[in-house]
């Protein structure tokens, strides 16, 4: 039964007292003693204080929330909640995106309720109150009481078990809640009581992972003495098997007061699977040697980098950062190495352990940097893992969580946590295999990648986040070049090369910032780089020309150059760090912890601080660095200052504490800062110990006068990975006058492994269709350069024929273009199809056309139209004008428009689509535009084409993902004005037996 509330606060003030009085008792700290769980459980951190062992399968933890889209349940548990609803076995750390939360147990007395209640009314379910004052957790530990039902509540972890220690009052019924409902959308659930100690199950569910598999085994160290079920709609107290997408099952103890533990093992291959893990890591029922068996793996871990400090507070916010920096990627595979792939089959691992949960736009920034150094067994596992799900899926996952790509943010960046271990000595992998990943994933033809290697660059009217797109797609193909010329590949380096110098195409020197521009190659209008996309565009993600225009961490030399010099770049840096946001865009959920328009809450804006240390001011990084890490770290429960993104907010803390960062990940080096502690040993895996001291750090001397590698004296900026892993010490002299000589010549600057190419040439028309013939005008921005071409589909070179001046084509042709000058390398080949048109007339298709477009309906978690395109429809049907009238729902859908257009004469004509939150549209199944992302306002989006008069196929794909919701396509063309595309030039053929005509 729920307790009264004089008696919640009596056992809340006496459990407060007994924690007091346990406290006062000194002992010596370990490491793993120094974490505090609870760092940035309050929003926006969105990490949980449960246990898990490092990268385990299980990470066991309160939930307090059950809202599969709300923002501060991300991570199931928010500090500000004053309920619990129970406890489950997956969650995810530090996500913007919430999912997971699989499994929920809940210990109850009293009256069994079926339903979790709301955290206005906890009465109304099975929820409990909790405070605070009775919660405990350290590393593989949580403990809370229940105040509604006075049931201690303990858990501990293996890395695939899940321990739950229940301590009941005496009561008239003693119960556990096993909810397979809870959080995400169910697709099919199963549960069966197998004796009266072990329960099975298995529960697939529907959200950011669009297909996810979790099976569980269940013993209690007590029988069963009987159940209720409730079964779809239905509650029964009979049978042993039951399947229903609502299966949440009330499971009864003896009520005598005692304790009951259960342990809980997942698979997601299958119930036997989760058998074998149970059996296999937990046979006993030793909750407390469990527990103290979870604290010294922890303790090894943290132990990797020893500590030596007067400041505790720093200690913690350190080693808790190591914790959060060692909770992902996740295990994902059984004992017998068997694991669900991302084609949904199952495989079996060989001489490597398969894992999940990939924020690869965030981690591959200093997280993987990081683990390549302490942990790199799990690195080249994961490198391995990389490569596989690429076999299996086609290319590098994006964001992979639970053998499903979330497809969510942008570029390639597995990519770079290959190549980043590859070129630091983890070359145990197959070198062949891991390069084709990284080629076919750089070549899909989706994301504006197609745009990108025929322009150069993303264009802003054919995809979104063009800007963020091409300097991400450049440095990730900078790291593919670095892999082939390890590999002794020359060709693939030189291209992959050129293609790395493709954000000089979106420098604009008028503004001396990255700007968005159309395929046409005019800049775009509207242009302020201080503004955020979310709120006036969608040429950047989650941030704006200022955090992104110095994203070239593998070309800094070049955009020096770009910006005029030395003194420019850091004039340009001063005013990055010191320009204020407009007051209107300053509360952006994403673009947090701010310092001028430093985003430190967000990954794009990681790297920048490092950045004097390119232009001759070393002393200004330093400074700054220090302002980050005193200003935006803590060690309250919102110690983060944005999402710690699996752990990449924790890693740069960690990295940047130590006195180095990784500013370009793929590079063998590390860029210097200065050190926060007095003295740090990193203890290798290889049985060395590189040791970094400063001596006289304290709060104000946050400069270094000299620094020492091994007793030398060591003037570059940069330190060498085989430095550390050579071991050694690393010697900083701290004091509070900044050393303005230290690190100012040229080439003591971190290096930078790029060539100088000619610009890829162009089409100086964007259109590639045309009626009777085409005069082909080509240009370079090369100075000088000289453009060759062939007609035949073959590589162009010097004995290719010279484009001299505009020529005539008279059918559809593959044209290749490539330019030369003397002391660059040649330029990235550029192919295009241009192609003569033609169209269906419709009187060849009689009776069978029909006004209007057919449809296919989607639901799901869908952040691209690329999502949905292996979904199985919803519903299928007709529209008369282009609408999403015929949605279920108002969030998280999607929708497929096909049919012809009917195009009343030849000429230009120019499409313009609106949608909330993006659209592609393709005529003749050739795309006109996409877009992907999360968007709050409705993008626009707009291209010229030109057309012959008749029949065309036209397809609108349409995805929805954020609050607002809308579709709207106009189009103009000769004769006519802008208008809304109606029923009267669309068609499609009611006939779906008959084979469909192709234009």
């Amino acid at each position: 039964m729920k307790l009264s509330m004089f008696r919640r606060i009596l056992l809340t003030l006496t459990i407060a007292g007994l924690s007091v009085h346990c406290t006062n008792k000194k002992e010596v700290k370990k490491p793993v003693d120094y974490v505090d769980v609870f760092i940035g459980t309050k929003s926006p951190g969105h990490t949980f204080p449960g246990p898990m062992l490092p990268f385990g399968m299980v990470q066991l933890s309160p939930d307090t929330r059950n809202d599969h889209t709300s923002w501060p349940a991300c991570a199931g548990y928010d500090y500000m909640d004053t309920s619990i609803i129970g406890f489950t076995h997956t969650h995810l750390s530090g996500t913007g995106v919430p999912d997971l939360g699989d499994i929920l147990f809940m210990p109850t007395t009293g009256e069994t309720q079926f339903q979790a209640g709301t955290p206005e009314n906890p009465d109304s379910g099975y929820r409990s109150r909790y405070s605070h004052q009775s919660e405990f957790a350290e590393p593989g530990y949580y403990s809370v009481v229940l105040d509604d039902y006075n049931i201690k509540t303990e858990l501990t972890t293996t890395k695939r078990v899940g321990v739950h220690r229940y301590s009941y009052p005496k009561s008239e019924k003693t119960s556990i809640i096993i909810d397979l409902e809870h959080r995400d959308p169910v697709i099919e659930a199963e549960f069966e009581i197998i004796s009266k100690t072990e329960i099975a199950g298995y529960r697939r569910s529907k959200a950011w992972a669009g297909n996810q598999r979790q099976y569980f085994v269940a013993q209690f160290s007590k029988p069963i003495v009987s159940y209720q079920i409730l079964n779809g709609e239905k509650i029964v107290t009979t049978g042993t098997k039951f399947s229903s997408k609502k299966i949440i099952a009330a499971l009864n103890f003896d009520s005598s007061e005692d304790q009951i533990t259960t342990k809980v093992a997942l698979s997601a291959v299958s119930i036997d699977g989760a058998r074998k893990n149970l059996e296999k890591e937990l046979p006993g029922w030793h909750f407390d040697e469990t527990r103290k068996e979870a604290k010294k793996i922890w303790n090894n871990s943290l132990s990797k980098i020893e500590i030596s400090d007067s400041n505790e507070d720093k200690k913690e916010i350190f080693y808790t950062s190591l914790y959060h920096s060692l909770l992902t990627p996740n295990l994902y595979n059984d004992v017998d190495g068997q694991y669900r792939g991302m084609d949904d089959k199952i495989h079996t691992a060989k001489g490597f352990n398969n894992y999940t949960v990939f924020s690869l736009w965030d981690t591959f920034r200093g997280l993987h940097p990081l683990l390549t150094i302490i942990e790199p067994d799990v690195t080249r596992d994961i490198v391995v893992t990389l490569q596989k799900k690429h076999e299996q899926y086609g290319e590098i996952p994006m964001w992979e969580l639970a053998a499903n790509d979330t497809r969510c943010m942008i570029g390639y960046h597995g990519v770079s946590v290959m190549a980043d271990a590859y070129l630091k000595g983890i070359t145990n992998v197959d070198t062949e295999k891991v390069l084709n990943a990284m080629i076919e994933s750089s070549n899909v033809k989706k994301r504006g990648i197609n745009y990108y290697t025929e322009l150069g660059f993303v264009p802003s009217n054919k995809s979104s986040q063009s800007v963020s797109k091409t300097l991400e797609y450049a440095y990730d193909d900078w790291c593919i070049a670095q892999m082939a010329k390890t590999l002794n590949k020359t060709d693939i380096y030189n291209e992959y090369s050129r293609r790395a110098q493709f954000f000089v195409n979106l420098y604009d020197q008028q503004t001396g910032f990255m700007r968005p521009r159309y395929s046409n190659r005019k800049w775009y209008e509207d242009f302020n780089p201080t503004s955020v996309e979310k709120t006036y565009n969608f040429n950047f993600t989650e941030g704006n020309s200022y955090q992104y225009s110095l994203f070239v961490p593998h070309d800094i030399a070049s955009v020096i150059d770009l910006v005029g010099g030395d003194k420019n770049f850091n004039q340009w840096l001063d005013n990055l760090f010191s320009k204020n946001f407009d007051e209107e865009i300053s509360e952006d959920s994403d673009v947090s912890g701010l310092l001028g328009q430093y985003s430190h809450g967000n990954e794009p804006s990681h790297h920048l601080a490092y950045l004097y240390n390119y232009a001759g001011k070393p002393w200004k990084s330093q400074q700054t660095i220090h302002k980050i890490l005193n200003e935006m770290y803590t060690s309250e429960p919102d110690g983060l200052c944005g999402n710690d993104d699996c752990g990449q907010m924790s890693a740069w803390y960690v990295l940047s504490s130590l006195g180095f960062y990784s500013v370009t990940p793929g590079a063998p080096e590390y860029v210097i800062g200065s050190p926060t502690f007095e003295k740090a040993e990193i203890h290798l895996e290889n049985g060395k110990t590189f040791t970094i001291l400063a001596n006289n750090a304290s709060k104000t001397n946050i400069h270094f006068s000299s620094l020492k590698l091994n007793g030398e004296e060591y003037p570059n900026t940069y330190l060498k990975h085989e430095d550390i892993l050579n071991g050694g010490e690393l010697v900083f002299e701290m004091t509070d006058i900044p050393n303005k000589d230290w690190g100012t010549n040229p080439s003591n600057r971190p290096l930078s492994d790029t060539q100088k190419t000619v610009n890829i040439p162009y089409l100086k028309s964007d259109h590639t269709t045309f009626l009777d013939t085409k005069i082909v005008d080509l240009d370079c921005d090369t100075e000088n350069a000289y453009i060759y071409y062939t007609l035949d589909g073959s590589e162009p070179t010097e004995s290719s024929m010279r484009y001299n001046s505009p020529f005539e084509i008279k059918g559809s042709t593959k044209l290749k273009i490539k330019a030369f000058k003397k002391g660059l390398i040649s330029s990235y080949t550029t192919t295009l199809f241009l192609e003569k048109l033609e169209s269906i007339d419709p009187k060849k298709l009689k009776n069978k056309l029909k006004n209007g477009l057919s449809y296919q309906y989607y639901e799901g978690i869908f952040r691209s139209v690329y999502d949905f395109s292996q979904e199985e429809p919803v519903q299928k049907g007709e529209v008369i004008n282009i609408n999403i009238e015929p949605r279920l729902r108002d969030e998280w859908i999607g929708f497929e428009f096909d049919g012809f257009i009917d195009i009343p004469k030849n000429g230009l004509y120019n499409f313009e689509i609106s949608a909330n939150d993006g659209a592609q549209l393709l005529i003749d199944n050739k795309e006109l535009f996409e877009s992907d992302g999360r968007k709050s306002f409705s993008f626009t989006q707009k291209n010229d084409i030109i057309l012959s008069k008749g029949l065309h196929k036209f397809t609108i794909r349409y995805f929805q993902c954020s609050d607002n919701i809308g579709l709207k396509a106009l189009w103009s063309g000769p004769g006519f004005e802008k208008t809304e595309v109606d029923t009267s030039h669309l068609y499609h053929i009611t006939d779906q037996n008959e084979d469909k005509p192709k234009p």
